[in-house]
């Protein structure tokens, strides 16, 4: 995909676009209190993102945009310096020829094409790249029922320069790798790591097996809510589609039936649900979603502000919209599974769970609300 016509504007129009200092409260028009007036920014991005982009629900372009913020964020290197990367600073935008086409970042161009617009569209003049990446996040996260209401700082700079190739992990490397590489980041620690790996709730791939487009991690890809801890512990019997792709390990509810996908396992997730330094707080999640958003949203604050100082930014929390209520749902085994089917690694106690009713396989949704075109 090219985005040079789109880049040269791009780099013009933000040429003059810098942080603003803090200032003194402010109302917003539709009065909204804020900490400052340049929040207020904020509350037309919102409304044409959740209405233009997302279409008000939680579906592929939602969870498009959500990995892209963790993509652009964890371009930055304590141990290689200044020159590997910004973190959250808009690059993958910036440099849309550039980042996007590193082999880690395969399928992200598809929410580099859906943001670019808006940044260059001069509705938005004053929203830096690493803002609109982050703030587009918290938006789409909210649409997913049973999501915090992400904490949202503006400020930040824009990128000078694209991070280097090797900073993202990818589902074939090891624990010790996934761990060092967050270490190395951010300060994070295993316990964070599984707190971003939340994600993974509303989270589909496209690419590690091109047989089996928008497969989801878990049986609930459109509601932020804890199956994937459960179904991630589950043993693995087969693969959705017809070869096994890098990264990929055997999951437990591989039935397809067209235009629906069955569930992929990432080779990380697995081994990070059974590894001895993360195993008992990925248990501790299941049928625990308050905990689990909490975390979730403590992690992606940290995340959010990778390569910048907090103490430099402006917290426009409160322009981001308030999240779509739960479901009210518990934790469930899938139709024919149940605790025999668990490979259990943490010795705590295991939480007690009812099955989904039913002698067939689940059939995990291609379409949010069970829409037959999404």
């Amino acid at each position: 995909m090219v985005f040079s016509s789109v880049f040269s504007f791009v780099l013009l129009a933000l040429s003059t676009v810098h942080a603003a200092p803090a200032s003194e409260g402010a109302v917003c028009y539709d009065g909204t209190a804020v900490s400052d007036a340049m929040c207020c920014d904020f509350i037309p991005l919102a409304q044409a993102l959740t209405e233009q982009l997302f279409e008000n629900e939680c579906g592929e372009t939602a969870h498009e945009v959500l990995r892209l913020s963790f993509h652009d964020a964890i371009g930055f290197s304590q141990s290689l310096g200044p020159y590997a990367g910004g973190g959250a600073d808009g690059s993958m935008l910036i440099y849309p020829n550039i980042e996007p086409n590193y082999p880690a970042n395969a399928g992200i161009n598809d929410s580099v094409a859906d943001l670019l617009p808006f940044l260059s569209s001069g509705q938005f003049p004053t929203i830096t790249a690493g803002d609109m990446i982050q703030f587009g996040a918290s938006v789409a996260v909210g649409l997913c029922p049973g999501a915090p209401q992400l904490e949202f700082l503006a400020g930040r700079p824009n990128a000078t320069a694209p991070a280097i190739e090797g900073l993202v992990p990818e589902p074939q490397d090891s624990v010790d790798q996934i761990l060092d590489r967050f270490a190395d980041a951010g300060n994070f620690t295993a316990e964070d790591v599984v707190s971003l790996l939340v994600s993974h709730t509303v989270a589909r791939a496209d690419l590690v097996d091109p047989t089996v487009p928008a497969a989801p991690f878990d049986s609930t890809p459109f509601t932020f809510d804890t199956q994937f801890f459960l179904e991630t512990l589950l043993v693995g019997i087969g693969f959705p589609g017809n070869m096994t792709g890098v990264g990929e390990v055997e999951s437990p509810l591989p039935l397809t039936e067209a235009p629906d996908s069955g569930e992929l396992r990432l080779q990380s997730d697995f081994a990070l649900a059974r590894d001895n330094r993360t195993a008992c707080f990925w248990q501790g999640m299941i049928n625990q979603e308050e905990l689990m958003a909490a975390k979730f949203k403590e992690a992606m604050s940290r995340m959010a502000i990778i390569g910048h100082n907090r103490g430099d930014l402006v917290d426009c929390s409160a322009v981001v919209p308030q999240p779509a209520p739960g479901l009210g749902k518990p934790a469930t085994y899938p139709e024919t599974k149940s605790f025999k089917d668990i490979q259990q690694v943490c010795p705590s106690p295991f939480p007690s769970l009812t099955s989904d009713p039913g002698p067939m396989e689940t059939v995990i949704p291609h379409c949010p609300d069970n829409e037959t075109t999404c």
